[in-house]
C-alpha cells in the first residue's frame, strides 16, 4: 500500500487537504516522451552514447512491476551501473486523478541491451505528496520539474526544466488508459524525463549515491519533493 499526502485546490482559493492509500493495480512507464523532437533526439544520443539501441518509436508504453513502486529514502540495486531520473507521475485513486513524482531509476547496463528488461531491475521510488490533477492540469507547462544529486561530496542540479519539455500528460495518460479513468483504480503512469545536466568532465547520465527530485508550482510556490539514498549490493560471479 502507498500513502500520499494529497492537496486539493478550493474555488475560494485556499486548499483543502487529506490522505489517501493506495494500492497499485497497474503500473506503466512512458518512455520517449518529449514534446519536441531535438530534445528527444538528444536524450536518444545521451543512451546510445551509453550503448542503448534507438526506439522502436514513440512514445513507448512499458508494463512494468508493482513490486517496483516504493516510497522509501533507501532504495537497494545491484552492480554500479544505475542512476535515477525525476519523472512527473499520475495515478488514479478515489474517481480523480493525481499527480506527484517518481525516479525511473534504471540498470544502464541492462537497457544497452533491453530498454524494457531495465525498466525491471531497479526500484522505482515515488514522493509522499500530491496535487489533485484537475488543479494542475491547466497549467502543466509552468511546472518545474528538478533533480539534484551528490556529487563529489556537494549537491550538483542534475535536471531542470518545465513539464512544457514533455508530451501534455494528459494525452500520454489517455495513450495507456481510459480519459476517464473507467478500470484504472490504482494505476500509475511514470510519464517522462528530461535530459541530464553534464558536468565537468561533459558526463550526462550517471550514477550517484543520494537523488533529490522535486516537482515545483511557481505559481502557488508549492514542492513536491522526496529524497533517496542509494546503496549498491555487489556483483557476484
Amino acid at each position: 500500500m502507498l500513502y500520499f499526502s494529497c492537496t486539493t485546490e478550493e474555488a475560494d482559493g485556499g486548499v483543502s487537504g487529506r490522505v489517501l492509500a493506495v494500492e497499485p493495480k497497474r503500473f506503466i512507464i512512458a518512455g520517449w516522451t518529449g514534446r519536441d523532437a531535438v530534445a528527444i533526439e538528444h536524450h536518444i544520443e545521451e543512451l546510445e552514447a551509453l550503448g542503448v539501441p534507438r526506439p522502436s518509436g514513440f512514445p513507448l508504453y512499458y508494463r512494468a512491476g508493482l513490486n517496483l513502486l516504493n516510497q522509501s529514502s533507501e532504495q537497494q540495486v545491484l552492480g554500479a551501473d544505475s542512476s535515477g531520473e525525476a519523472e512527473p507521475v499520475l495515478f488514479f485513486a478515489e474517481g480523480e486523478w493525481w499527480l506527484t513524482v517518481g525516479s525511473d531509476h534504471t540498470d544502464r547496463t541492462v537497457e544497452g541491451y533491453s530498454v524494457a528488461v531495465s525498466k525491471q531491475i531497479c526500484p522505482k521510488p515515488l514522493a509522499t505528496a500530491a496535487w489533485r490533477w484537475s488543479d494542475i492540469a491547466s497549467r502543466q507547462d509552468e511546472i518545474q520539474l528538478e533533480s539534484s544529486i551528490l556529487e563529489g561530496g556537494k549537491w550538483v542540479a542534475y535536471q531542470a526544466g518545465t513539464l512544457a519539455s514533455i508530451r501534455p500528460l494528459q494525452s500520454l495518460r489517455d495513450g495507456a488508459f481510459d480519459a476517464n479513468g473507467v478500470g484504472a483504480n490504482g494505476s500509475f503512469l511514470f510519464c517522462g524525463t528530461l535530459g541530464a545536466i553534464p558536468n565537468a568532465e561533459g558526463k550526462g547520465i550517471r550514477p550517484a549515491g543520494e537523488m533529490q527530485i522535486a516537482l515545483r508550482d511557481p505559481r502557488t510556490k508549492r514542492s513536491i519533493i522526496h529524497r533517496y539514498s542509494v546503496e549498491t549490493l555487489p556483483l557476484i560471479a
